[in-house]
């Protein structure tokens, strides 16, 4: 009873300013969540079914891997507007929200040829880089964009239970999307399906793209709002901890995309796994993920986020090589757990290690740079395992060398995280931006853009 007259006290003595930005953060508050939320549906039931639909629509394997890589050039290019766009309208809100529109009308054509039953591969290829460009050229403005409107002392608590929303819009959709292409596969109606899951897809990114333009923007352009140039970014790349950390997640992602896009295929067209099957799979890195999450955030107040960074460099180096051992089912759900077990920590250890040390008004510019080497190297290393499995004739074997070979480079990339000196963070904030885990629109095994809390991406 006390505590409630204790409140009501407290809420009769703020001063109607205050009243007023309390109601303003609780509005703000409410729409990031079901932003988050309508994200992830949109992903767990758009995005992570783009190489399915692919191969349903007869493109072929290699089609079916490069469908969620090649086109994050588009991302990538596209994020190099960002700083320019977000001053040419002065407001990072308005930015974000023109793009969040264009992505979900990039739903359109993808249902349009699901219910015509055919596609090209160009034309797919198309649409994924309209719909990666206009999701990464959000990740740096909204970035900078969120932190004016959460205050410090709630972002922990606040993100960490946005991001288990949003997961668990993405592993709903996932779910649901993968019963009915199950049940529809049955009755030779998967395009059908595909057709409601685009639709569906579309909605919950316009539901998104609502709840942005419901948000407040109280500092449009934060003040001294500057460019990061180039040649600054060469000298910190080479000199600085943060630079070399950079170098080493870059070459991770490089080294996991050799396999990443391939998983699908493989399982789908190689060991005729059905969509409840890859459901299964995607569901125990999903869970597995989640579950390690708080028990490596109290790892990393012990042990420190440097020591915790190499337990998941380590970790994720033997994962894909596993698929060498054995493609027994049984075999392949414990490698999803270790998975989802290592990525967590990795992840978890680089946000603690590098975003939270950008100013406020270097954000967005840093944040495009790195996301555009980011992808760089994501589409690089897509392209390497291409190269080899189509010289192999997208044989059984080929899959397996490239699986190989990404274990390989994960763990040469080792001695570039042994060049990084002890960096000193704050690990009280666990949870501020620990965007866990999403199937991933092309594979099992793949990090996460770390500029993209709402963009959580599942690693076996």
């Amino acid at each position: 009873m006390s505590s409630n007259a204790d409140r009501t006290a407290s809420t009769s003595a703020e001063t109607p300013r205050e009243q007023s930005q309390s109601l303003r953060l609780r509005g703000d508050l409410r729409a990031s969540i079901l932003d988050g939320a309508a994200f992830g549906g949109m992903v767990g039931f758009g995005e992570t079914y783009f190489p399915a639909f692919a191969l349903a629509v007869g493109l072929g394997e290699m089609a079916a891997g490069m469908v969620s890589s090649v086109p994050l050039v588009a991302g990538g290019l596209m994020q190099l507007a960002s700083p320019l766009a977000v001053k040419l309208l002065r407001s990072h809100r308005r930015w974000v929200v023109i793009c969040a529109v264009i992505q979900a009308l990039s739903f359109v054509p993808l249902l349009i040829a699901a219910l015509a039953g055919s596609i090209g591969t160009t034309t797919l290829l198309l649409v994924a880089a309209v719909y990666w460009g206009a999701g990464l050229a959000t990740g740096p403005a909204w970035n900078t964009w969120i932190g004016t409107l959460v205050p410090p002392s709630i972002r922990p608590r606040f993100f960490a239970n946005r991001t288990r929303i949003s997961q668990a819009g993405v592993f709903a959709g996932f779910l649901i999307g993968g019963i009915l292409l199950q049940y529809a596969s049955t009755n030779g109606r998967s395009l059908h399906a595909f057709a409601i899951l685009f639709g569906v897809a579309g909605v919950c990114r316009v539901v998104s793209a609502w709840m942005l333009q419901r948000h407040s923007e109280p500092v449009p352009l934060p003040a001294n709002m500057r460019q990061i140039p180039w040649k600054r970014v060469r000298h910190h790349l080479h000199a600085s901890s943060g630079g070399r950390l950079l170098v080493y997640l870059v070459a991770v992602q490089a080294a996991a995309q050799m396999a990443g896009p391939f998983f699908t295929p493989f399982m789908l067209m190689k060991l005729n796994f059905s969509y409840g099957d890859l459901v299964g799979l995607f569901s125990v890195a999903f869970f597995s993920k989640v579950i390690s999450l708080p028990a490596w955030g109290r790892v990393a107040k012990k042990i420190g986020a440097r020591q915790l960074l190499w337990i998941g460099g380590i970790g994720i180096v033997p994962l894909s090589g596993g698929w060498l051992v054995s493609q027994n089912f049984a075999w392949l759900m414990f490698l999803q757990v270790l998975g989802g077990i290592a990525w967590a920590a990795y992840e978890l250890a680089f946000f603690l290690l590098f975003f939270e040390s950008i100013a406020e008004e270097e954000r967005t510019s840093v944040l495009t740079i790195y996301n555009l080497l980011n992808t760089a190297a994501w589409v690089a290393g897509s392209l390497v395992g291409g190269l080899v499995l189509s010289c192999l004739d997208m044989s059984f074997r080929g899959y397996l060398i490239v699986f190989g070979s990404s274990s390989l480079g994960r763990l040469f990339a080792l001695l570039l995280l042994a060049r990084i000196p002890r960096i000193v963070v704050d690990s009280g904030e666990v949870g501020v931006r620990t965007a866990a885990v999403r199937p991933g629109g092309s594979s099992l095994d793949t990090p996460v853009l770390p500029s993209l809390p709402d963009q959580i991406r599942d690693g076996h």
